[in-house]
């Protein structure tokens, strides 16, 4: 994998429409591969430095059991958007479908997956999340998959996190990084939601490892987390009215790249 996915990258998410067997699958599996690869190529066509694909339509999400028509779909995907663009490209399957994704990135020829409950368990609206990191990274080194990169939610949104909470997201993150994670996803409360700025800062004083924003980073407020994380993973924001269940506006992105190439200067 290419670490320049951290080099103040912009990774664009695809949202997959609802995928077989989830209840709001509409029959069409050819429509879901072309409207991915429709995003891909406009992303690509934006300037968007990565993407990540993600069945975030697949409601009620399942916890930590897929299912295979999942995976094969998601690989399928994957490997259409991989081969369209010639993007770095990541996955994530939900929910903490950690070991699938390994398994659909080392598959489809990808760079990178999204995991949760990497370190500490968690209560997320599908049930308790359990960590996995020692799990998931023998899993990947059995396969032959250790050049795809694990980046790791830690306090991640949509959770309580009340089991934990006298451990920090200092402590979090260090756990993270000694159960070797290659990068540390932080989020605000929700999808779309803010990360806490303190948060970012303490974290950055504290480890070596790579930061991402995972959630709440719009056209005007990337300026204030600009120089506090290494890449940014953007979904809602790119979608239109800002509202991650639409589909992707080439105008928002294309607007919201202009203004990365300027901080980049």
């Amino acid at each position: 994998m290419n670490k320049n996915v951290f080099s103040k990258s912009i990774i664009a998410m695809i949202h997959t429409e609802a995928l077989p067997g989830t209840p709001k699958y509409k029959g069409d599996m050819k429509k879901i591969i072309s409207t991915a690869i429709e995003e891909a190529e406009i992303y690509k066509d934006s300037g968007v430095d990565s993407i990540m694909i993600e069945n975030m339509h697949d409601v009620p999400y399942m916890n930590n059991n897929s299912g295979p028509e999942i995976t094969s779909a998601m690989a399928i995907i994957a490997y259409e958007v991989k081969a369209k663009t010639d993007l770095p490209v990541g996955i994530q399957i939900l929910a903490a479908a950690n070991k699938e994704a390994i398994a659909v990135a080392h598959s489809a020829g990808l760079d990178f997956i999204r995991a949760e409950g990497f370190v500490f368990a968690h209560v997320a609206d599908e049930g308790i999340i359990e960590s996995n990191a020692g799990e998931l990274l023998r899993y990947r080194k059995q396969i032959g998959a250790e050049d795809i990169l694990v980046l790791t939610d830690i306090k991640k949104k949509h959770s309580s996190h009340s089991i934990t909470s006298d451990i920090s997201i200092v402590e979090t993150a260090k756990a993270a990084e000694f159960f070797l994670s290659d990068g540390l996803i932080i989020t605000g409360k929700s999808t779309g939601a803010e990360a806490d700025i303190e948060e970012l800062t303490q974290v950055r004083e504290n480890t070596s490892l790579p930061i991402l924003i995972g959630s709440g980073i719009t056209y005007k407020n990337i300026n204030n987390y600009f120089n506090l994380a290494d890449a940014f993973i953007i979904g809602s924001h790119f979608k239109f009215d800002g509202n991650w269940i639409n589909k992707v506006d080439k105008t928002r992105v294309k607007k919201f790249m202009s203004k990365i190439n300027d901080l980049r200067k």
